[in-house]
């Protein structure tokens, strides 16, 4: 029975639905990710031991034969201190330092143009290793001494015997006699070479002492007048800077300024506290003249009081107008201008000894800054004196100093230098030095290994083409929804019984092999990816040609079919179409018909005999303009119609990056599946058909991975059935249901 549904694609009203956004995870690489990169380029790595077999074996029968001489010799820090003259500390320092220098002083550029030129090596065809006389050279040209230097010094092997003194040395060659002279040569030139450059060395420091020495002397010679002659102007010869008249006299001063200030400050304090108070208690509270009482002052004060008493007894008893009294008042007047005088004395007394100390103050205050003055002056002349005389002795120092140096820099310079003694002189050796062959070998198949991985590493970075699901869903940003297998052909026996749908639909053929399981993974992820309910509308595309989705689109509609549902296949590549060759069915009408108006759906719809539930709408025949067609009115229509008389509609479109009919077909779907070829399909075009299908608003589910090799490192035991097979319990193929079901659909249309 037919299953109806009313359900429309989102292109003709229905609201679109978008697959919940994907995130990926970019895996680490790890061990086991590079392990199977290796086993990938499993042929690289074969290749490059090989080459690295064959060069080692080679390497290990050509090797030149080469005499290896070696010599020893020992280097002492020349004489022991109880020979010296004074204990020397140029050698005190590091003896594993000194050593090295004297290694690198064997290596030397100079040192090996000595042995050069002495054995004149740049015209022996020996040491070129050139066969037959070679033409004669000069050392003088810079590119013959540049090249018999490096090629000296690339051959002679210089090391420090550990915990010694010793310095061995040795030479390689193809001839026994040249390395055990090379060796010799080197030694006897080091120790001449260190016998001259001591002498020299110590020659130069005598000659720029004794040109110091004259210039030092004219220095202590010209100190020694300048500070005789800041004696004279001084005239401190004998003289104690710590004990002397002027200081004496600073200190007296000192001590004069300071009694002076006091006393100033004395009168002053009485002059003012006079002259601010009332007269009439100035007897009572201040010593009038230090040391005395104001005697004067006091006896008028009192007469005074002895007459005012008698005027006030007169007046009481004879009255103011007396004469008594009248004399008594006269008396009375008289003292107190007495006492008036008295008082103004006193304090122009005060005044007058105020005016005193501040007199002395000044003048001893000017004398003390005076004798400062002096004792300043003579404290510069002393510093400049000192510094004269410091001059002078640090000057005579040096001088008697160097001058001793360079009586002895003759005797020195022969304790100074190195001690070299020969221990071994080199001998011709008796067998070359050869390596061993297994090392030779084995170093060259590391080499190759080594080699052979990278170049696997870079080959496999620069392999632009997808190959596992990690890197497809980093890639893409999409959920993988089943990996589809390499199909297998079937032999001649088998297609010559088969019809031409069971030859080229491999579920129908082989109904329980990987093959079909992975497009039963493909059914179940695509019934299970939109919410709610099954995707009715499902196109299958492509980036490019040739990546299997057609053959994954018949596939997938007989999976569909196999259930209780009905289906409709329709061939929407109408450039290229290849559907109804897959089924052997008549491609004369079909959806260019459809569409046109030609023929009408039912009669452009063909049926599978195989599978009862499929029905097939091949393209028809080529339009010219195919884009128009299926972006037409007609189409959304027909979709929308097929949708009503099917469960599922399964379209094929042409490669998303080689037309835009299918990025059209897509915004009709409520599915879009894009199918990646295993090794073949780009990283760059996966991405840019997913980027052209997501900006047209396309519901895009997932990716199949098609044709994968499941013996590839990469899927090795991906759908592994050992230890779990189908049972013969259920061993009733479904080709018999099948043709049950062709049988029973026939009846009925008939």
């Amino acid at each position: 029975m037919a299953f109806q549904d009313t359900q429309t694609p989102p292109g003709m009203g229905a609201p679109e639905i978008n697959p919940p956004s994907f995130n990926t995870v970019v895996t680490d690489t790890s061990l086991s990710e590079a392990l199977l990169t290796l086993r990938k380029r499993k042929w690289v790595l074969i290749w490059a031991l090989v080459l690295g077999l064959i060069y080692g074996v080679f390497r290990a029968e050509t090797q030149p034969r080469i005499f290896q001489a070696f010599g020893r010799i020992q280097v002492r820090s020349g004489s022991s201190n109880e020979y010296r003259l004074s204990a020397v500390q140029g050698f005190a320092t590091d003896t594993t330092t000194k050593m090295l220098t004297e290694i690198e002083i064997l290596k030397s550029d100079s040192l090996m143009l000595t042995v050069a030129r002495d054995m004149d090596l740049a015209n022996n065809a020996t040491f070129l290793e050139k066969k037959g006389p070679v033409p004669h050279v000069s050392l003088d040209d810079p590119s013959v001494r540049q090249s018999t230097v490096h090629r000296l010094q690339s051959y002679l092997q210089i090391s420090l015997v550990p915990k010694t003194d010793i310095i061995s040395i040795s030479y390689k060659s193809p001839d026994a006699k040249l390395s055990a002279d090379i060796v010799n040569k080197v030694i006897s030139s080091y120790i001449q070479r260190s016998y001259e450059t001591r002498f020299a060395s110590t020659q130069r420091v005598s000659e720029w002492m004794e040109g110091q020495l004259d210039d030092l002397k004219q220095k202590v010679e010209n100190s020694q007048e300048r500070m005789m002659d800041l004696q004279r102007q001084l005239g401190i010869l004998g003289f104690d800077p710590n004990h002397n008249q002027i200081s004496t006299s600073l200190e007296d001063l000192s001590k004069a300024a300071g009694n002076a200030k006091l006393a100033r400050i004395i009168a002053e304090a009485r002059y003012r506290v006079l002259s601010g108070m009332d007269p009439n208690s100035i007897e009572g509270s201040i010593e009038t003249t230090p040391g005395t009482a104001p005697a004067e002052l006091n006896t008028l004060r009192g007469q005074e009081a002895t007459a005012k008493a008698n005027y006030a007894q007169l007046e009481a008893t004879l009255g103011p107008n007396h004469p008594q009294s009248k004399a008594v008042k006269a008396q009375i007047d008289e003292l107190s201008k007495e006492i008036n005088a008295e008082q103004n004395r006193l304090l122009l007394q005060a005044k007058e000894n105020f005016v005193v100390a501040s007199a002395n103050e000044k003048q001893t205050t000017a004398a003390l800054d005076a004798q400062k003055a002096d004792a300043y002056k003579l404290r510069d002349d002393l510093v400049e004196y000192t510094l004269r005389q410091r001059e002078f002795e640090s000057e005579r120092t040096l001088y008697d100093g160097l001058l001793q140096r360079l009586r002895t820099a003759s005797v020195q310079a022969g304790l100074e230098s190195l001690e070299i003694d020969v221990v071994d002189q080199a001998l011709p050796p008796a067998e070359p030095v050869l390596k061993p062959q297994s090392t030779i070998i084995l170093t060259a198949l590391v080499f190759a290994l080594v080699g052979g991985i990278i170049v696997a590493f870079i080959m496999e970075s620069l392999d632009t083409g997808l190959r596992s699901i990690a890197e497809i869903e980093n890639v893409t940003e999409l959920p993988s929804l089943a990996i589809i297998p390499r199909g297998r052909r079937s032999s001649a026996e088998q297609a010559g019984n088969l019809t031409t749908a069971q030859r080229n639909i491999g579920v129908l053929t082989q109904p329980k092999s990987q093959f079909a399981e992975a497009f039963r993974s493909l059914r179940t992820s695509l019934l299970l990816s939109t919410a709610g309910r099954p995707p009715k509308y499902i196109l299958l595309t492509s980036a490019t040609p040739s990546e299997g989705k057609t053959t994954t689109a018949t596939n997938l509609a007989t999976i569909l079919a196999q259930r209780d549902t009905r289906v409709l296949l329709i061939d929407g590549d109408l450039r290229r179409p290849n559907i109804h060759h897959r089924f052997g069915l008549n491609g004369k009408t079909g959806l260019t018909t459809v569409l046109t108006g030609v023929t009408k759906l039912e009669d452009a719809v063909q049926h599978v005999h195989e599978i009862p539930n499929l029905d097939i709408l091949p393209s028809g025949p080529v339009p010219p303009f195919p884009t128009e067609m299926l972006s037409s009115v007609e189409m959304e229509e027909l979709l929308k119609r097929c949708g009503e008389m099917y469960t599922h509609v399964v379209v094929d479109s042409p490669p998303i990056l080689s037309v835009t009919d299918g990025v059209i077909l897509a915004r009709l779907m409520d599915a879009v599946v894009l199918v990646v070829r295993h090794g073949k399909s780009s990283k760059h075009a996966v991405r840019r058909s997913r980027d052209l299908l997501m900006r047209a608003g396309s519901p895009i589910t997932g990716i199949v991975l098609n044709a994968v090799d499941l013996n590839s490192p990469e899927y090795y035991g991906y759908y592994g059935y050992s230890g779990y097979s189908y049972s013969s319990v259920d061993s009733e193929s479904w080709e018999s249901q099948a043709t049950a079901g062709t049988g029973s659909r026939k009846g009925g249309r008939d």
